[in-house]
């Protein structure tokens, strides 16, 4: 007996969008496709996914061709034949189907979280905060550590690195995974990620320190970071106050998406893949992440441990729902499926006969 890898991925997704119809439907308003540097998340989703195409088949075209020229054609359909198989193909069109609505219904719902979730908690998370500090304020011992220049410049391009980081890294996963089933495994985390955090939005409804107490943020640097987040005040104002408004509202505290999104990333990044200094440095990336939802005031010490347990979950739940096998203390992860088809009951780290697929072997490794 055998299930699809992809049910709770699609599952998410078909949640997610209904939910966002229904808020929609029930306040009136439009659902909006949120830009990015590329344009709506519609055009740059399958842009980034040509662009892997190319980055993946022509280098290694030229490569494998540079004795002769004439023979570019021949290699570049061998590689697409070895790679670009019918479960290749199947795993980044529903991938990444599945996230962009995911993604499109989680921007929607908290654009409208200030019309449909109750009084913020700020207040509550602030004392919380400072209980965890022994009566001081996180961002102020940040401060006073790390300084409010070249501190301040070097967090702002971390935090502001997830905007590209988080779609980007679903891509590689999709395209590049030396497993199928580990493509499926991130994409269903990382939507899960959304789908958890944007239930935490509702659960608790907060703005974050530096919307709830500006003066606490008010001698750093200016960087992007600080450019950004007066945008989100903008835009959270117009969405309050000007019924004509056609921004979405991004204003959000509990839980920090941030570090749940790049928790999930570090996780299956020490899963999947082999070399040591990819795991070490995705780690790496996760403390500065983590220091700098604190440093500038987009989180509480709470919305970050809410969104490594978000992390958590969805990465163990995403493994379960796409065949991986945990030994008894969770430290590593095996396979039961290379495709997109788990045998249910299949023997710890074992894969069933036939399963493996030769693109499989041949892309070990790569990422």
């Amino acid at each position: 007996m055998k299930r699809r890898a992809y049910g709770l991925l699609v599952g998410v997704a078909v949640v997610m969008g209904a939910l966002a119809v229904t808020a929609s439907l029930k306040l009136g308003e439009p659902l909006r496709d949120p830009d990015g540097f590329l344009g709506p998340s519609w055009l740059r989703l399958p842009l980034m996914v040509v662009g892997a195409f190319l980055v993946d088949v022509l280098p290694r075209s030229l490569w494998r061709s540079r004795s002769s020229w004439s023979t570019f054609p021949q290699h570049a359909r061998a590689i697409i034949h070895e790679h670009w198989t019918r479960d290749r193909i199947t795993l980044v069109t529903i991938g990444l189907a599945s996230f962009f609505v995911t993604y499109v219904s989680y921007r929607n719902l908290k654009n409208f979280l200030p019309l449909l979730a109750g009084e913020t908690q700020d207040r509550m998370l602030h004392q919380v905060d400072q209980i965890l500090a022994f009566g001081h304020e996180p961002a102020v011992i940040l401060h006073t550590v790390l300084g409010e220049g070249v501190a301040a410049h070097v967090l702002a391009f971390v935090y502001l690195l997830f905007l590209p980081l988080s779609p980007a890294s679903l891509i590689v996963w999709l395209v590049w995974s030396r497993n199928i089933s580990y493509g499926y495994w991130y994409a269903t985390a990382h939507c899960l990620t959304w789908a958890l955090g944007t239930a935490s939005y509702y659960l608790v409804p907060s703005l974050g320190p530096n919307f709830a107490y500006v003066w606490l943020y008010a001698d750093i640097d200016q960087t992007g970071v600080k450019a950004l987040q007066d945008a989100l005040y903008y835009g959270r104002k117009d969405i309050l106050y000007n019924p004509f408004a056609d921004s979405i509202q991004s204003v959000a505290g509990f839980a920090s998406l941030h570090v749940a999104i790049i928790l999930t990333l570090a996780l299956i990044t020490q899963y999947t893949v082999r070399h040591a200094w990819i795991r070490w440095s995705m780690w790496t990336f996760f403390v500065l992440t983590v220091l700098s939802t604190l440093y500038f005031g987009w989180h509480y010490i709470a919305d970050d441990l809410a969104g490594a347990f978000i992390a958590i979950v969805s990465v163990w739940i995403g493994g379960l729902a796409t065949g991986q096998k945990f030994d008894r203390r969770g430290r590593s992860s095996h396979p039961t499926t290379s495709t997109s088809r788990v045998p249910v009951g299949a023997p710890v780290g074992e894969a069933p006969g036939g399963e493996g697929r030769s693109e499989d072997r041949d892309t070990a490794g790569r990422q």
